[in-house]
């Protein structure tokens, strides 16, 4: 069993949740007493969302960075960023270590193509949303995004960061997002990207009538599939 390295903190609530699932599809996959072999480096998401709303970004790519290579340092054989939008900075973290980093919108996009649709609602941060790194590597894949409005893109990330971030849910907040999305089903999107790993908090695949592609799962689920890869 290869180590899973993972850039956490970004939420814990996030976190949390890859730990469980990564040990919980172990589990699946090997039976009895085994779980997975982890090492986490968990930043402080206080300082991280504050550098980003000052734009300083360059400084926000240095400590992931530096996480990373923490990471591979210590023995990670493969490395995860426990958050969408921190894939901003993947192509940096990846060009300075040498260990594997699962992109979380390559294992998207690969669950998006088995299901056989190829336009999707993108929910996420207004970073994840209206940045060109998340939808430019759907793109390449042949998957169009669809975003909700610049009210709407503001109401979600107030969501994510004032509400999910600090372990918040609201119902009122649950309905205003599957309003959200039965206006971009309307729209022509064949299924919605939880492309926040704090969105699962609110939304499950019960409550649309279209899939929803839950990327902390698929992310975490990606990468037990790869450590395990060639094992008996």
């Amino acid at each position: 069993m290869k180590t899973i390295g993972l850039i956490g903190g970004l939420s814990w609530e996030s976190s949390a949740e890859y730990y469980r699932i990564i040990n919980e599809r172990v589990r699946e996959k090997l039976g009895g007493l085994h779980s997975a072999k982890v090492i986490m480096f968990s930043v402080d998401f206080y300082e991280i969302e504050k550098l980003v709303r000052e734009d300083k970004n360059h400084m926000v790519c240095e400590m992931l960075t530096s996480a990373a290579k923490n990471l591979e340092l210590v023995g990670a054989d493969v490395l995860l960023i426990c958050s969408n939008t921190a894939h901003r900075f993947a192509k940096n973290i990846q060009d300075n270590i040498k260990i594997p980093l699962l992109h979380i919108a390559d294992k998207t996009a690969e669950r998006i193509i088995s299901s056989g649709i190829n336009k999707v609602a993108l929910l996420g941060t207004k970073f994840t949303m209206e940045g060109a790194f998340y939808k430019d590597r759907l793109a390449s894949y042949n998957i169009e995004t669809l975003i909700p409005d610049d009210k709407e893109r503001l109401v979600i990330d107030e969501m994510i960061f004032k509400e999910l971030c600090v372990g918040v849910t609201k119902q009122s907040s649950k309905n205003k997002l599957k309003q959200i999305i039965q206006e971009l089903q309307k729209k022509g999107a064949q299924g919605v990207i939880l492309g926040c790993t704090e969105l699962w908090m609110l939304i499950k695949p019960e409550d649309c009538s279209i899939p929803i592609f839950d990327t902390a799962r698929i992310h975490a689920e990606a990468v037990v599939d790869y450590a395990l890869k060639g094992m008996s």
